[in-house]
């Protein structure tokens, strides 16, 4: 009899052990679509996510307009984090849950040079200006409002033939390596690239912030997962990390 329950505990205490290495039923894996800017969030808050929840996170960065077009062709997902104007036309197209769309955060725009260059005094408009038509060469996404900046400056012309706007979101990648002097990005983005430093904020006169949305996406296979994931990065765990790296939560 003793022997049977020594085995009976040794059998209870292996299940339990058991149990504890094994993910929950509902442990899902999500896959997340998002901008750099919630890539560097998620990067650094994603393992406590996934400790407290089970659930595992492929986080996959990549510039917004790629993804519109992937996602409108069907491209499987389930959590998309883009620009507010962005999700507008999947949310439309019925690929993104309407009652999901949340905002997360938003950041407001920079100027970066290289590493260790000298930095231009920007901390004026007419200073900016200066600092625009001094440059060599100046690099940044025109599907932006950048490009609209520029014009209300009056710069377009005078600047334009030393104006660099890659169709993909490597401006601060090519002022680390030295093929642009300055860059004028989401200065969350200054922060969390290498080879990079932040000169300043865009005059506060003409500054604007790019926000930054979160969407489940209709056809998902793990929508209450993929909803936790968009409150967890409006939650506690977030917040500083937000901060940190330049933005607002919204």
């Amino acid at each position: 009899m003793k022997f049977f329950r020594v085995v009976m505990v040794v059998a209870i205490i292996g299940l339990l052990f058991a149990l504890s290495i094994i993910p929950p039923a509902t442990a899902a894996e999500l896959k997340i679509l998002t901008a750099r800017a919630g890539w560097t969030v998620l990067t650094k808050i994603g393992p406590e996510f996934e400790r407290a929840t089970g659930h595992k996170l492929n986080v996959i960065s990549g510039y917004g307009p790629d993804f519109a077009k992937s996602i409108n062709a069907g491209e499987p997902f389930d959590v998309w984090i883009t620009g507010n104007t962005i999700i507008e036309g999947p949310i439309k197209n019925g690929k993104i849950a309407t009652d999901t769309r949340t905002n997360l955060m938003r950041s407001g725009m920079g100027v970066e040079v290289r590493a260790g260059a000298p930095k231009p005094d920007i901390g004026s408009v007419d200073a900016f200006k200066r600092a625009l038509l001094s440059a060599k060469s100046i690099g940044y996404i025109k599907p932006n409002r950048v490009h609209e900046l520029i014009e209300r400056l009056g710069l377009t012309e005078d600047i334009k033939s030393k104006v660099t706007t890659p169709e993909t979101d490597i401006v601060s990648e090519m002022v680390a390596k030295g093929e642009l002097e300055l860059g004028i990005v989401v200065t969350t983005q200054i922060l969390t690239t290498p080879g990079v430093d932040f000169v300043g904020p865009v005059p506060a006169e003409v500054q604007y912030f790019f926000e930054f949305v979160g969407g489940v996406s209709a056809n998902s296979k793990a929508p209450a997962a993929a909803r936790e994931l968009l409150d967890f990065l409006r939650g506690p765990v977030a917040i500083p990390v937000i901060k940190e790296q330049g933005m607002e939560p919204t």
